[in-house]
């Protein structure tokens, strides 16, 4: 297995879906899941950005699934591997959709009020705008959004024992619009079923950790409060937990960042060098505890790897 260190700097390299480096990712991180005992499978479907996104041509999107021999999984741990740029950071186009909206209620009150049709042309040209920074391009090595989170997830399955079960779902496509989450929930959602799903989206070393609730019950209350975070319902983001509570029993999506974070996911500036894994070990190792605690798996012995 490799060291969490020199696994992210491996990983977090333009994987946009379909290219070859996304392949070589893939295959690197097979491999990590079967050097942990699983036995991995693939689930292979057409990935072609969802409106507004657009940009590459329509690719095959392939995401892993893992699980440990004769055991019936009682938590998934989930995360997407595949990364994208884009010509703004989420920060950027947050603002930029948060102007839209107020350029679209601003625009329906003055055509209430009689107005001439001019008057919705701000928020017109505001929504063109944001359509045309939607273009999705390989320019972002994607180390916190969302290498980070993949490691985060085997740090957790390094802390727990071998015989704890858990399974393992590396998504793909989620940058296309949740594409392999939609297609797990669609086909295996038996899967998730009797399940908790904790899935991580962008696991950086500052900000407050944030538990993004999607479906609660013991095992999230015990995650989120084991990670002090902040819980909230609602979030002006789209991550793969909001597909697959559809499915689970529980659900949580956990995130760690500031706006900082926000500045620099999806460019060239989310890179490996502005991390150090301090997040990443602190939300697993908290995660783990939590799990332990609540599934009554024994205390796992073996040092953590660096």
């Amino acid at each position: 297995m490799t060291g969490y260190r020199t696994l992210l700097e491996e990983i977090a390299v333009s994987r946009l879906v379909g290219t070859a480096d996304h392949a070589k990712v893939r295959d690197l991180l097979t491999s990590e899941l079967k050097a942990r005992g699983f036995v991995v499978m693939e689930q292979r479907f057409p990935a072609r950005p969802s409106p507004p996104l657009w940009g590459p041509p329509a690719a095959e999107g392939v995401s892993l699934i893992a699980v440990r021999p004769r055991a019936r999984v009682t938590v998934w741990l989930t995360a997407h591997y595949d990364a994208k740029g884009q010509p703004l950071s989420m920060a950027a186009r947050l603002v930029v959709a948060a102007g839209c909206a107020v350029a679209v209620v601003a625009a329906l009150a003055g055509l209430i009020a009689g107005g001439p049709p001019i008057v919705a042309a701000p928020a017109a040209a505001l929504a063109a705008l944001f359509v045309g920074l939607n273009r999705i391009t390989a320019r972002s090595p994607g180390a916190v959004d969302n290498g980070a989170g993949v490691l985060t997830v085997l740090a957790t399955v390094d802390a727990l024992p071998p015989d704890a079960t858990v399974g393992v779902v590396l998504l793909d496509a989620e940058e296309y619009g949740l594409l392999g989450a939609r297609v797990l929930v669609r086909e295996r959602a038996h899967l998730l079923r009797d399940a908790a799903v904790i899935n991580f989206d962008g696991i950086d070393d500052r900000g407050p950790v944030i538990a993004f609730i999607h479906r609660g019950g013991p095992t999230v209350d015990r995650v989120a409060g084991a990670l002090g975070a902040r819980r909230a319902r609602w979030l002006p983001v789209v991550v793969d937990g909001l597909v697959l509570a559809r499915a689970a029993r529980e659900c949580v999506t956990v995130m760690r960042g500031d706006w900082g974070t926000a500045r620099v996911v999806h460019t060239p500036r989310d890179t490996v060098a502005r991390l150090t894994l301090a997040g990443v070990h602190e939300v697993a190792a908290r995660v783990a505890e939590a799990l332990r605690e609540v599934r009554r798996w024994r205390v796992d012995d073996t040092p953590s790897r660096v």
